[in-house]
């Protein structure tokens, strides 16, 4: 899938675009320059489903399953999901600042949120990847290059790395030479 990215809108042309209200502005002056890699799955282990857009949009039903109401006031985005098959879901302009990050540092900085775009892969840790997933990713990746000089291909990180202790995703199952080779 090729990947064609709007800079004035931040938006990525041809995808779904779900819009999260879990955003806001970047501090001035401050461009993307990192990009962190997640999981997600809702509920934990199980694939498919309205779920992470629910929870993403704030209308996460939390009747509907009883690990839901472990996400009550959570208000959290990503700039994009990646689902099991290559499809992409755009939740927030990738200009603006994306909830997806928390508590983080890398670097020596801390507010990963301020300089990084979040991508979501639909996962968990112990459950591998699709290639479909990683060729999407790797596209996406090489759109970004293309479109924010301020991101490099050295500066690709798991949320392990920036929230060490506290998160783990994307978790041993996802495999980081597949995405460098096809980064390229």
């Amino acid at each position: 899938m090729l990947l064609d990215i709007d800079a004035a809108t931040g938006l990525i042309r041809a995808v779904r675009q779900v819009l999260s209200p879990y955003f806001d502005a970047r501090p001035a002056g401050m461009t993307p320059d990192l990009i962190v890699v997640h999981n997600i799955s809702l509920p934990p282990g199980e694939f498919g489903g309205p779920w992470i857009d629910a929870l993403f949009t704030g209308a996460l039903p939390h009747g509907a399953h009883p690990y839901f109401e472990t996400l009550k006031g959570v208000r959290v985005s990503a700039h994009v999901l990646i689902r099991r098959d290559g499809n992409v879901t755009q939740y927030v302009p990738f200009a603006q600042r994306a909830w997806h990050a928390g508590e983080s540092s890398y670097q020596g900085r801390t507010r990963c949120n301020d300089f990084s775009i979040g991508i979501e892969l639909e996962g968990a840790d112990d459950v591998p990847f699709e290639l479909a997933q990683y060729t999407t990713l790797a596209n996406l990746i090489r759109a970004l290059l293309a479109t924010y000089p301020t991101l490099s291909r050295e500066r690709i990180v798991g949320h392990s790395d920036i929230a060490p202790g506290r998160k783990t995703d994307p978790g041993p199952a996802f495999d980081w030479s597949t995405l460098r080779a096809l980064v390229g």
